[in-house]
């Protein structure tokens, strides 16, 4: 369906890129992403996935809005003590663009349910905050050949990658991490600078949209790591593990 007045006006500013147009913004209004975490990450790139115009988004997270969470979760409001942090986050999407269809998961998606709402999406955004739940994404993200998107961030460190399995020479997740990493410390042992998630998910919802839109050159076959004390970037190559349990598997 051909976009009306409100949606050119809308979007003008992102259809004036020649990698975008007219096209690259009907195939975000026709995508659908998951995004899994609806916390410091997950918020930025939910808010910005909506204002860009991705038409549908599956929102998933079991947690309610604590005042702790306020401090970096920034679609979460003083009003959205005790509510859910899908039901926050949609609202705030409603608010900032309505046409976009959000659907609110109010669980820790795992197994068959995660697999089926992983089927459906084009792209996957991994905003979680714990190592199994990072895994079993991967997995079948990989089983069902749909790109991840995966950040991470921690006290004033970060890392930003993209697994786009898509392609048959890129690593997945387990590649890097698999089920006996350390990579478990969370914010609430650890704690977060509040701008840190707000860099990570923005970056996220970028990678995304360049997915969709099959533009620029994603961070795919790239790990980049930010230390945020001092503000460099650090690239790292990554390739196939040969004896990862999920590349083996095809």
């Amino acid at each position: 369906m051909p976009m009306n007045d409100d949606q050119l006006l809308r979007y003008s500013r992102q259809i004036m890129l020649p990698g975008i147009d007219i096209a690259g913004q009907e195939k975000l209004l026709a995508a659908r992403v998951l995004i899994v975490g609806a916390g410091g990450l997950g918020c930025p790139a939910a808010m910005y996935l909506a204002s860009s115009g991705v038409g549908q988004i599956t929102l998933a997270d079991n947690d309610k809005v604590e005042l702790s969470n306020l401090q970096r979760q920034i679609a979460h409001h003083s009003t959205s003590l005790g509510l859910s942090k899908v039901a926050s986050l949609k609202e705030s999407i409603r608010q900032l663009n309505p046409e976009v269809v959000v659907t609110a998961l109010a669980e820790r998606l795992h197994g068959d349910i995660l697999s089926v709402e992983i089927n459906k999406a084009d792209v996957v955004v991994d905003c979680s905050d714990n190592l199994q739940t990072r895994l079993e994404i991967n997995k079948y993200c990989k089983q069902h050949k749909v790109p991840l998107v995966s950040g991470a961030a921690i006290r004033m460190e970060a890392q930003l990658s993209v697994f786009d399995h898509r392609l048959p020479e890129s690593p997945c997740y387990q590649c890097i991490y698999d089920d006996k990493s350390e990579l478990s410390l969370s914010c609430s042992e650890s704690g977060v600078i509040a701008p840190l998630v707000g860099i990570i998910g923005s970056m996220q919802a970028l990678e995304a949209i360049k997915l969709i839109c099959g533009i620029g050159d994603t961070v795919c076959g790239r790990l980049l790591i930010l230390d945020a004390a001092t503000m460099q970037w650090r690239e790292m190559a990554l390739e196939k593990n040969q004896l990862c349990p999920i590349c083996s598997c095809g």
